[in-house]
């Protein structure tokens, strides 16, 4: 886990958020958890998944609808997705990340913290917001 002595930069925070996006995406899912100060994250895939991946066989209908685990099961999904944009909140000690699929920005958005411990500042989340 990242742990500065000093509150981080927003760029700081911002590439440890894409050092972790970036290992979901591969798959590397124990590797991104040891990343930040992380919620448990099959919370975070299956709402990435019902956003993404989901809702979009929910619009073509003549698709058939995945199965209720293929999330867990095959994540090649993640691949498609990316980040979009960064959101900080006003005193700086929190991002909300927008979420794209196939271009498109997805209905849920990943929630970030800038946190002190007795270690020193870390990134803690994510948390998902619809």
């Amino acid at each position: 886990m990242r742990i500065w002595t000093e509150h981080p930069a927003q760029e700081d925070v911002e590439a440890v958020v894409r050092r972790y996006f970036g290992l979901l995406r591969a798959g590397r899912i124990p590797e991104a958890e040891q990343l930040i100060d992380h919620h448990p994250v099959r919370h975070v895939l299956k709402s990435l998944w019902t956003a993404s991946v989901e809702a979009g066989t929910a619009e073509d209908e003549a698709s058939s609808s995945p199965a209720a685990d293929e999330w867990e099961q095959d994540l090649s999904w993640l691949g498609e997705l990316n980040l979009a944009d960064f959101r900080w909140g006003h005193t700086g000690s929190h991002v909300h990340v927008e979420i794209t699929y196939r271009a498109q920005v997805i209905e849920v958005a990943l929630g970030f913290w800038v946190r002190p411990t007795d270690a020193g500042w870390v990134v803690t989340g994510p948390a998902t917001y619809w």
